[in-house]
């Protein structure tokens, strides 16, 4: 009997350049959704406060690195939340950079670099699901409601989609 896997939908918008200069709001998951990155305490209220495990800090500490590897790119805004973290990614290919590394490249070595520090730390497992959910922003308005929403989910955290117990 053949063992045939069910076919992925391509999560990136056709035709797009991800090298291009511009906002990208991403969101990555951790595998099943589980709740390793940070506690939320005074949920409900404003501002909660998001406390972050080691894998969590971790995490942090390689967001900043990007900046450092990728000399196009910065994280402009971000949240880590229990089991997913919200990132505002700014691409800035404009000087001409070589190699024009893309989202999804920088992405891929952010979830890799930050799976081997944390499976040093005694993490066992898979930590990040396979892709990741990008959205392309494409003007002030777009990026002041993300930046707002970044900021407030944590305080909403028990009303997000991907909240788990």
């Amino acid at each position: 009997m053949e063992n045939v896997l069910p076919k992925r939908k391509h999560p990136r918008l056709k035709g797009f350049n991800y090298e291009s200069n511009g906002a990208y709001f991403l969101t990555i998951c951790t595998q099943n959704r589980r709740n390793v990155l940070s506690k939320i305490v005074g949920r409900g209220l404003a501002p909660a406060e998001v406390v972050l495990t080691k894998y969590g800090e971790i995490a942090r500490e390689q967001l900043f690195e990007i900046e450092k590897r990728f000399p196009n790119a910065s994280v402009d805004f971000y949240v880590i939340m229990p089991n997913h973290i919200h990132i505002v990614l700014l691409i800035d290919n404009s000087a001409g950079a070589s190699p024009r590394p893309t989202v999804m490249d920088i992405i891929c070595a952010y979830k890799s670099l930050t799976t081997k520090a944390c499976r040093e730390e005694g993490f066992k497992g898979k930590l990040f699901q396979t892709s990741f959910h990008d959205h392309i922003i494409r003007n002030r308005e777009e990026y002041e409601e993300i930046s707002k929403y970044i900021y407030e989910n944590p305080i909403n955290w028990q009303d997000d989609e991907l909240y788990i117990e």
